[in-house]
Parts: C-alpha cells; structure tokens; sequence
C-alpha cells in the first residue's frame, strides 16, 4: 500500500491539475494508483465540470472520487483562501473498490433490513468501509449512515459534505467518470485494508448532566422538571466572564450516546446545535431528536479545547494503532482552520507531530461523517480522519 498528496495553488485549472499530477507521477515512480482523490476549491468553479477529464487525462487508470470545497487540503496545507486543487493517489493491492452514486429516492426505506441495505451496497470478501461525500442540499446522510451502519457494524464509515455553493447545483461530486451535482458518492473498500478514525468534537462540558425530563421531537421543554430556559439562564450566571463571553457564540448541546453510565466525562457527547429559544414556553430548540430520561449537558467549544481534544485523541491513536498509517483523509469543518485557531495548518499540522509525514488530502465542509463510541453520526465543528493501512493478519 502507498499513499500520496500533492497540492497545487494554481489559479489555472489547467495548470493546476498537470502541476499536482506531475507530482503525484514522481511519488508513484511508474506504478499505476487505484484510487485517485481529488478535492477543488470554490475558486476554480468554471472549471468543476470538465475536472475529473482532466485527471484522467493524466492517470490511465484509478478510480476518481471527490468533491469541491470552500477550502481544501492537501501536500500538507490547509488552503482556506485563495485557488487550491488536492489530488491525492493510493496503491492499493489486494482492495477491491465498488463506487458508487445515490439519490435519496435510490436508498432503502429508513427502517429496512439489514439485508435490504446489505443488497443495496454490497458485499465484499471482508465487511467493506466506507468513503462519503455528499451535497447538502440534495441529500440527507443521516438515514444512509444508519443504514449503513445496520447492515455493517464493524465497517468504518466516514466522509463529508461539500461546500463549494450556497444554492443547489453549486456543488460537484466526483465518482469514476462521472461528474454528478446532487447526491451522494461514495466507494466501498473491501479486501487487504482497514481504516481507522479519529472524530475530534473539541467542545468541553460546563455545569452537570441532567435528564430530560420533557421533550418533543427537538423541542427541548424540561431539564431534572425545570424550564430549560431557566436553568440555561442560572448556569449562565455561575459561568466565569470568559466563558459567559464565549456562550454568546459557541454553545452547544450534548446528548448522550450511551445510556445507563454512571459517571459522563468530555467525549461522552454528542454535539449538537441549540438552535434557538421559545421564550413564552421556556423551551430550547436543539438540532437532534431528543427522548425523554436521556442525559445531556451543555458545552462550549473554543481553540484552546479544540486542539488539547485533537492532541489526545492522536496521541491516543498512536498508543493503541496495530500498525503504521499509510494515508489520511482529513474532512474538516468551515468553523474550525484559521479562523477558530489562529494560525494555518492547525490540524493537519497536529496529525504530523503525531504519525510523522503521513501523506494527507482533504477539505473543510458543511458537515463530518465519523463513528463515536461504535455509533456513526453527521457532526459539525469536527475534524474527521480517516487513516488507512493494510489489515492486520
């Protein structure tokens, strides 16, 4: 197995292309990849649809998948402004790969069997993983993931959503050949490969867990049989000036995952948007479904949270990982980079100090795809990686 990145910042499509590809060539040394990745920022958006030509102009061979960005990463950048294309080529002997390209009126009924979903995506000599990419406006990946996740509980399924547009249309997805501006793709990876994730949700927990105790649908009414206005309002008024500062803009809801624990610590959660308030019902609206008897307990998110929950969770990866990572897709979210850190190549930088000069492609997104706690989720404010090397015998 091989893996390589090349980045090129171009304002020529053209140009870029040749430039990332020649790259890529001198890497791969004659050898012919099978997958190939390709990520575009929103600045080359005349070009989208002529794209993937291009790149099989320069490779005879290799599946093509991919998708365009607001911003990309690739040859150990994070390119947030400005022209960027990412390509990205993997050696990958002895994986079968079984592309793929859904609408939401192709999937399965939400509620279908295991082996309805099974027919559906396939079946590999080894349970298959999973690499998604879909456009936000066309196509919902929460019922997919959960399908998904039915028919093959061990496989790893991970991906993000494209963020080159704010309309529909605006946005391509790369599959093959084919240049799609709706819906899902995505490839199924089967054979000689395991991928493994990191899913950094970098928010930290403030006040304590409570029950719900009255909710319907998103509608958040009770928390331990009070308002849950109310008691956001008192735990915001025992929260420091920093943080009470910080609430205004980056607070958050955590729903647990597990039910029945004893004791809930950071990374117990998952993180969701509060959405908005009722004041005459003292209601939150959340962006997930809540039951009542679940636990939850706000969070905040801020850089410095961010990145220690980043650090530990591939410090970790390096304790614990069966073998040497061989490639990394990276799918961030638009609200982290830069803006959230202060400097460049944060994240992808971290990902370095820990494995070393792993190549790694990428983008930042409307939305993350990963596994938390054996469960997959759609999350926001994340950083996704999926790492790849040959299974382990």
């Amino acid at each position: 197995m091989k893996w390589c990145s090349a980045l090129s910042q171009s304002p020529d499509l053209v140009a870029a292309i040749r430039e990332a590809a020649a790259s890529l060539r001198e890497e791969l040394a004659g050898e012919e990849p099978n997958l190939l990745l390709l990520f575009l920022s929103e600045h080359h958006r005349e070009g989208f649809r002529e794209a993937s030509a291009l790149v099989g102009s320069e490779f005879g061979s290799g599946l093509l998948l991919g998708c365009t960005a607001r911003s990309v990463i690739g040859g150990g950048k994070e390119v947030e402004h400005g022209p960027a294309v990412s390509l990205a080529a993997a050696i990958l002997p002895g994986v079968t790969l079984r592309p793929f390209h859904y609408e939401m009126d192709d999937l399965p009924e939400a509620d279908g069997s295991a082996e309805v979903w099974r027919a559906r995506f396939g079946e590999g000599e080894h349970e298959p993983h999973f690499l998604l990419l879909s456009d936000p406006f066309s196509f919902d990946v929460e019922p997919l993931i959960r399908g998904l996740d039915v028919a093959f509980p061990a496989a790893r399924k991970v991906g993000g959503i494209a963020s080159s547009g704010s309309t529909p249309g605006d946005n391509a997805l790369y599959v093959g050949s084919e240049v799609h501006r709706s819906g899902l793709v995505g490839v199924a990876l089967s054979g000689n490969v395991d991928v493994d994730t990191v899913v950094a949700q970098g928010c930290r927990p403030i006040g304590t867990p409570l029950f719900v105790t009255r909710a319907r649908e998103n509608v958040l009414y009770e928390l331990d049989g009070r308002s849950a206005l109310e008691v956001l309002q008192d735990l915001y008024r025992s929260l420091s000036p920093a943080d009470q500062n910080l609430s205004r803009g980056s607070l958050f809801l955590g729903v647990e995952m597990k039910g029945a624990q004893a004791e809930y610590q950071q990374g117990d959660f998952l993180i969701r948007n509060l959405l908005g308030s009722e004041e005459e019902s003292g209601a939150l609206v959340v962006g997930a479904l809540l039951a009542e008897r679940q636990v939850v307990q706000f969070h905040l998110r801020d850089a410095r949270t961010s990145a220690e929950d980043l650090d530990l969770r591939l410090e970790r990866h390096r304790e614990n990982a069966p073998a040497d990572v061989e490639g990394v897709i990276l799918f961030s979210c638009l609200g982290r980079g830069a803006d959230l850190y202060g400097e460049p190549d944060h994240d992808s930088g971290l990902l370095r100090r820990h494995l070393g000069p792993v190549p790694v492609a990428g983008f930042f997104g409307n939305g993350e795809i990963g596994p938390v706690q054996g469960a997959t989720f759609l999350h926001g404010y994340t950083s996704a990686f999926a790492l790849f090397r040959r299974r382990a015998h």
